[in-house]
């Protein structure tokens, strides 16, 4: 493990995005589940942040042209040769995510039992793509989305309710599909891989029913703040609509990353202490910081961790769940028995975190020092970016073209 901290840690990241590369994941799995051969047409569709990559690596496995379209967020420039890419928001969704909703539907309404339909979905596909229901708009879903961000939910409960709100998720796309077969490439941003939360489940069954929805956000505290539209539809008795099978295969992960980051650790003692941290980023935060303060004094340690956390929103700041997750690890550090000389990073695979252009933080014993006498009142308005920014410890990558969640390393140096 070099001397240098923060190189170590950077490299280790970069290991962590390189072993969640789309194209080479879904190469892999091509060996083992061809795309399927039709009588009829195939379709190619990519849905996520990591689309534009899937969708040239699906197509160069086809001889000749095919109706291919990727949808994915503004911030991936990848262009592919012979396909249509829409570009859409994420995490909310806007206008032109709905134009791609109805891009796609449009497409599999037509066709037959002749045909086939092969989906390559990645993390983010669940804002790129709104279908609203009948008599829910794009507004009301965009709303229920920022109310879900804010109630500090995990992925599994927002996507139970996004897919009672719309006609692609929750098996919605095999359903528009119909009678084409579907088969489906999924790279996971979930922890424990749910192929039903994973962009909200276009080809697998829903999470929940209507009153299960119904309950989440009651139970959240933002049912009433919910607009009339989503309250009715989410209130009328309605039956599970039956989902056909479609042929899943789960193609990369979050763990799949973090041991590449153990594999990549040289020169000191490296372990995973957690593949599930999640929950609240307060608490994730002193789970960090008590495994580091177990650990081995003197010798340097690298301790890997990944998840996705849930951030409360109670003021009106910018920042992400990395971002806070580091920014409280910063500022709680001093409560533990810590060596002089550490660092830590968490940061979004995806290279994005929150509504900002960071991946995440990464903070040392300087970095509350850093940020100054306000840095207690930027966490508490959630402006995490402000506080890191102010200490140069934004970690900054751009878009990876990929979504496995969230990893974190805790790095303690020689003394």
């Amino acid at each position: 493990m070099t001397s240098d901290l923060r190189q170590c840690a950077l490299h280790l990241f970069d290991k962590a995005v390189e072993a969640a590369d789309p194209a080479i994941a879904l190469r892999r799995a091509l060996a083992a589940h061809p795309l399927p051969q039709p009588d009829g047409q195939l379709h190619v569709i990519a849905i996520g942040k990591a689309a534009p990559a899937m969708l040239r690596e699906a197509l160069a496995h086809l001889d000749g042209a095919v109706p291919a379209l990727a949808i994915t967020h503004y911030e991936n420039d990848m262009d592919v040769p012979g396909a249509e890419v829409i570009r859409a928001a994420h995490p909310v969704p806007d206008a032109a995510g709905l134009r791609a909703g109805q891009e796609l539907i449009s497409r599999l309404s037509s066709l037959g039992p002749q045909d086939a339909v092969a989906v390559l979905v990645s993390g983010g596909g669940s804002a790129l793509v709104p279908a609203p229901v009948e008599g829910v708009t794009l507004e009301d879903k965009a709303e229920v989305n920022r109310l879900l961000l804010g109630a500090g939910l995990d992925i599994v409960r927002m996507n139970l309710v996004r897919q009672q709100l719309s006609r692609l998720k929750g098996g919605g796309l095999s359903r528009q599909a119909a009678p084409a077969p579907v088969t489906a490439y999924i790279l996971s941003d979930v922890i424990g891989d749910d192929l039903r939360a994973i962009a909200s489940g276009p080809t697998v069954g829903p999470i929940g029913t209507r009153a299960e929805a119904r309950a989440v956000l009651q139970e959240a505290g933002v049912w009433e703040a919910c607009p009339a539209s989503v309250r009715a539809h989410l209130s009328a008795e309605a039956p599970t609509p039956e989902t056909p099978a479609a042929q899943n295969h789960l193609i990369g992960s979050n763990r799949k990353s973090l041991e590449a980051m153990l594999a990549a650790a040289e020169g000191g003692t490296a372990r995973i202490v957690s593949d599930a941290l999640e929950g609240d980023v307060d608490d994730a935060a002193q789970q960090v910081l008590r495994a580091a303060a177990a650990a081995p004094k003197g010798t340097p340690q690298a301790l890997i961790f990944g998840g996705e956390t849930t951030v409360t929103l109670r003021g009106d700041g910018r920042g992400g769940r990395n971002q806070e997750l580091a920014l409280r690890v910063a500022l709680s550090a001093g409560n533990f028995d810590l060596p002089a000389n550490w660092l830590f990073l968490s940061g979004g695979t995806d290279g994005r975190d929150g509504p900002t252009d960071a991946a995440g933080g990464i903070v040392g014993p300087g970095t509350a020092a850093a940020i100054g006498a306000e840095a207690q009142a930027l966490l508490a308005n959630n402006d995490s970016f402000e506080a890191l920014r102010r200490a140069d410890a934004l970690l900054m990558t751009g878009a990876t073209g990929t979504n496995v969640a969230d990893v974190q390393v805790f790095l303690i140096g020689a003394d």
